[in-house]
């Protein structure tokens, strides 16, 4: 028990996908404005990154390794995330029409977002068992959705902030983003265990 619970506040708060491996910024900084886009793309996140882990670690033990075809790793989990993607946007198509209209074009980059990738990859490269996955798998999306979903708090209240003119927009962003990298800098002290 207390090996899941490492995992669920390491992958959170401690190493979160965004602000400490730095994986998923495109969605991080391109969704960001609203908070409700921001959990939408969250959820969508979320219920792809745990399927995928799942996919391909079951990919990675039953079917690559005893066939010696580890070096199609990478491949075969791009496709995987990709049939997932397109699965979600038909489905959110027919289920939330308003959700995927806000998220628009981030919706099919989910394909792209290297944070999907990263995690699939990241449970192989841990040995962690199919359980200690989807557990990792879904509390680093819990991480992405938490560190979105602030940061676009934090950009909505910077749009009601008087901002000098030359800092407006992106410089500012950036700035608050790597604040708040900092502030889970604090996080990294906690010792589990």
């Amino acid at each position: 028990m207390l090996t899941y619970l490492s995992i669920i506040i390491t992958a959170i708060f401690i190493n979160n996908i965004v602000f400490s491996q730095f994986l998923g910024i495109c969605p991080f900084l391109g969704v960001s404005k609203k908070t409700s886009s921001a959990l939408g793309m969250g959820a969508a996140v979320t219920f792809v990154i745990t399927l995928s882990t799942v996919v391909a670690w079951l990919l990675q033990y039953y079917v690559l390794e005893p066939l010696e075809l580890g070096y199609l790793q990478t491949i075969v989990f791009i496709l995987v995330i990709a049939f997932l993607v397109q699965m979600l946007e038909i489905v959110m198509k027919k289920i939330a029409p308003a959700l995927y209209q806000s998220l628009g074009v981030f919706l099919p980059l989910i394909t792209t977002n290297c944070a999907v990738l990263g995690v699939a990859i990241l449970v192989i490269q841990k040995s962690f068992t199919l359980m200690e996955s989807v557990t990792y798998g879904f509390a680093t999306s819990i991480g992405f959705t938490l560190a979105l979903w602030i940061f676009a708090g934090i950009r909505e209240q910077l749009e009601l902030t008087p901002v000098p003119r030359g800092m407006k927009g992106v410089p500012v962003a950036l700035i608050c983003a790597g604040i708040l990298a900092m502030a889970f800098m604090g996080f990294s002290g906690i010792k589990i265990g």
